[in-house]
């Protein structure tokens, strides 16, 4: 693979990609940052499945704009996010990206796709970030260490949410970027507090939910 780097989108064009999912526009450094990692997703993608997607626009919307739309569930600008099931890094990097005072951990099992992690972070130059290689449920863990857990299709929800109750802290939440009829299946689950699932923009079928451990 070329150590070169390319994309054939401006700032202002990806800017203009992510613009449906954003409460505040993103800073050229940000936005360049996303151009970098852009063009190694597509570099790696050559070598190992990490995107279906080929139109660049398509890919800063679909990946990074639905990633970053989770950030208005945050609440604020700083804690320990945890990505499960990060495969190419989404959310958890282009949330980090977004509000650089996350400390994010990636839990991915695959060789490779924690090998691609490893240098997004180190080409974007990202501090706090950990790319833990291990299934989510063997990762050895103290309780209460994280203040956010997001998946992004990750699927198993029920074991995933068994999980993050252990591993959230008591004012944790959840947030899960999935299809309306699984959001339907979730919301009626015993032990969460969740609030109505948001569409995601530009999308007929899929939402984001947030949920909070109930007391």
């Amino acid at each position: 693979m070329s150590d070169e780097i390319t994309t054939s989108l401006s700032l202002a064009e990806m800017a203009n990609a992510l613009s449906p999912y954003l409460t505040a526009p993103l800073s050229d450094p940000q936005l360049a940052k996303i151009a970098a990692y852009l063009s190694l997703l597509k570099k790696w993608n050559q070598t190992i499945p990490l995107t279906s997607l080929e139109d660049e626009s398509e890919i800063v919307a679909r990946h990074f704009g639905e990633s970053i739309f989770g950030g208005r569930f945050l609440g604020r600008e700083s804690g320990r996010l945890a990505d499960v099931g990060s495969g190419a890094g989404f959310p958890g990097l282009p949330l980090k990206i977004a509000f650089p005072g996350l400390r994010v951990t990636l839990i991915e099992p695959n060789l490779k796709k924690c090998a691609f992690l490893r240098e997004v972070r180190d080409v974007l130059i990202m501090e706090n970030v950990e790319i833990a290689r291990s299934t989510y449920e063997n990762l050895p863990l103290p309780p209460e260490s994280f203040d956010f857990i997001c998946s992004r299709a990750l699927g198993s929800y029920r074991r995933l949410l068994q999980w993050s109750r252990r591993a959230l802290n008591p004012s944790g939440r959840v947030l899960l970027w999935l299809g309306v009829d699984d959001s339907t299946s979730i919301s009626h689950l015993e032990g969460w507090n969740w609030q109505l699932p948001i569409n995601i923009p530009e999308s007929k079928r899929r939402v984001l939910l947030s949920g909070t451990p109930a007391a």
